[in-house]
């Protein structure tokens, strides 16, 4: 009966919260890569074969760069063709939005990518992130240099 009345209370807030007007504030950079760092899961946006390709990938932070591992010959190894590319723009966002209440943030990263070639590097990568899908062993990966850094913060 307690436990009942505790799961009618949350339903009701939460009822009221996904009702109640919401703001959409800024975010600056620093607040927006702190949170980009506090979760795992995001997804690059990259131009293949001439479209627009979305994927979502692990990624973690590496001071303000974002490292992102895959297998060597999938998809994403087309995003840099050249092992030393420099030119090659990419989007990478993240967010954390309740289904409910539709309070969260959400942060896009811009920036140029580069894939890792420094062995030392791939190895201090070679476990993080946790893959969230069983893929064959990561042995590449990808450095994202964030230029531009926008964030966007949902409250009730």
């Amino acid at each position: 009966m307690k436990d009942e009345a505790i799961r009618g209370a949350v339903a009701g807030h939460r009822e009221a919260m996904a009702s109640a007007p919401r703001r959409i504030g800024q975010l600056d950079r620093t607040e927006a890569l702190r949170l980009l760092g506090s979760v795992s899961l995001g997804r690059i946006v990259f131009t293949h074969q001439a479209l627009p390709a979305i994927r979502p990938v692990n990624h973690l932070m590496d001071g303000e760069d974002i490292i992102v591992r895959m297998p060597d010959g999938a998809t994403l190894a087309s995003i840099v063709t050249a092992t030393h590319a420099t030119d090659v723009v990419v989007a990478y966002e993240a967010d954390v939005i309740d289904p409910d209440t539709h309070i969260g943030w959400s942060v896009v990263v811009t920036g140029y990518v580069h894939r890792i070639t420094d062995d030392r590097e791939l190895v201090r990568f070679a476990t993080r992130p946790r893959p969230w899908a069983e893929r064959p062993v990561k042995n590449a990966a990808l450095r994202i240099k964030p230029d531009l850094v926008t964030g966007l913060q949902l409250t009730g």
